[in-house]
């Protein structure tokens, strides 16, 4: 397990806010080299003043994740200024609503590209890293985070697309944890599944690729970026939280990573209704009037 952070390198991506920004100034504090990816270039500049001015060695690169060429030349750039990295944090992600069937072919490329392939080019480029210096060194320790979401393990309505690229982080990581292990003993992985914590996720949009450009909003697709908004802004849990229990997991090497673990209780539904053959639960048996709202708002009109 990684017991000491300092001169260790991070790699970060979704660095300009959120999570990733979290991480990063804990890793500045632990005396970490940092390097911070983002598709916001403005964000990524902020971040990178900010965690130099903190006396962190940083690399800044602006990198689409869901670009498999950008993904390996970030990988070049990190081996060339630090080597090869301990600590990845594939975090970038957007976020998508509405009904599942409203969903366009670009809302889908878009998600996906970034919610998946942006993990899965995260393990791809990073892993073999690792190992290669694990393989050299005893000493060496290596940890991936992968961001996924409780939407990973639970399926709630109206924001089908975004638990589709979750529940595929999920299976990903748990995946990366099992190959790991059978390989190696000091790289290891976990999965950070957080609930409604305010991050910018529900602003996404801003950072969407022109040639993915979104159709009009559908009545689905504004419901659920009003209710996701109302949600994330409403979150008592800050980014800063779940960012130390990050480090923390990292350092007892514990692999399910929750913002609210009292959330689990749905998961356990989930998983009874599939083992009993029961068809799937009511999502809003805990708060009836949320699902009363939501069905309001998608039938009229």
């Amino acid at each position: 397990m990684m017991t000491d952070f300092k001169n260790k390198t991070a790699v970060l991506t979704g660095a300009g806010s959120g999570f990733g920004l979290e991480c990063a100034r804990i890793g500045a504090r632990l005396g970490m080299n940092l390097v911070l990816v983002d598709v916001q270039q403005d964000a990524l500049d902020r971040a990178e003043q900010e965690l130099l001015g903190a006396g962190a060695a940083v690399l800044a690169q602006r990198v689409d994740v869901s670009d498999a060429h950008a993904m390996d030349a970030l990988g070049r750039a990190v081996q060339a200024r630090f080597g090869a990295p301990h600590l990845v944090f594939n975090n970038a992600g957007v976020g998508s609503g509405g009904l599942i069937w409203e969903n366009s072919a670009a809302d889908w490329a878009w998600v996906l590209g970034v919610n998946v392939m942006g993990v899965a080019h995260g393990v791809r480029v990073f892993t073999p890293m690792m190992l290669a210096a694990a393989a050299l060194e005893p000493a060496y320790r290596g940890h991936i985070v992968n961001t996924a979401s409780m939407a990973g393990l639970l399926n709630p309505p109206n924001m089908g697309i975004y638990n589709v690229s979750k529940h595929a982080v999920v299976s990903l990581s748990e995946t990366l944890y099992q190959d790991l292990a059978l390989v190696n003993d000091q790289v290891s992985a976990s999965v950070l599944c957080p609930y409604f914590v305010p991050t910018g996720i529900n602003q996404s949009q801003r950072n969407r690729p022109k040639n993915q450009a979104p159709d009009q909003p559908t009545r689905s697709q504004l419901v659920g970026q009003a209710m996701s908004d109302k949600a994330v802004g409403s979150g008592r849990v800050s980014a800063a939280d779940v960012a130390q229990k990050v480090f923390d997991a990292v350092q007892a090497r514990q692999f399910y990573i929750y913002s609210h673990p009292q959330a689990i209780g749905a998961v356990q539904l989930r998983l009874e209704d599939i083992m009993q053959s029961r068809n799937p639960s009511d999502p809003f048996a805990h708060k009836p009037e949320l699902g009363v709202a939501l069905k309001r708002a998608l039938r009229e009109g």
